[in-house]
């Protein structure tokens, strides 16, 4: 993944954007699966310039979601998505804000369409990499177990998509 490819950017980074008043910052916030179990915390906010706003949640990976010895080679080609051989130092994956729950009260983070054993096979980087388009479609790809997301779609429009509707995460200033 290279620099000229850039399309997501640390909210840190980028002066001018910060979280707006009646958003949740959720950094630091744990993140928790379908299934309840902690797969790690929220690292990074990532904003894409274009669509001005945060896309997806960077989450940091729980050491008990990186497995020793797992075979990422288990399944037969005919078996559909395959998992993803992760190198060592790869602790970081990302979630489409609209896949994500927010619960202020017990500030966690969570994912009612995303299991465990979904994001064992999503590919993770290392933090500080850069994330190009086509990683973005295979997550979602990957999250969403659909193989009709075309690499022919390109950014304009992507942040449309259901998966990045962030309205829920509004908190009430009353």
């Amino acid at each position: 993944m290279t620099d000229k490819n850039k399309n997501l950017f640390n909210l840190d980074e980028l002066s001018g954007y910060k979280v707006a008043e009646n958003y949740h910052d959720v950094r630091g916030w744990d993140v928790k699966d379908a299934n309840d179990r902690t797969i790690g915390k929220v690292d990074h906010l990532l904003v894409n310039k274009t669509a001005e706003r945060v896309v997806y949640l960077d989450i940091e990976v729980a050491e008990s979601m990186i497995e020793d010895e797992h075979n990422t080679y288990q399944n037969l080609v005919s078996d559909g998505v395959h998992e993803f051989l992760n190198k060592d130092g790869e602790n970081h994956l990302i979630i489409p804000i609209g896949m994500a729950k927010i619960d202020e009260k017990n500030k966690l983070v969570s994912t009612n369409q995303i299991d465990s054993s979904t994001f064992a096979k999503t590919k993770r980087f290392k933090k500080g990499d850069v994330l190009d388009f086509g990683y973005e479609l295979n997550v979602i790809r990957n999250y969403k177990g659909d193989k009709t997301i075309q690499s022919s779609n390109d950014v304009k429009g992507f942040y449309d998509r259901e998966e990045f509707n962030d309205s829920f995460h509004k908190r009430d200033l009353e």
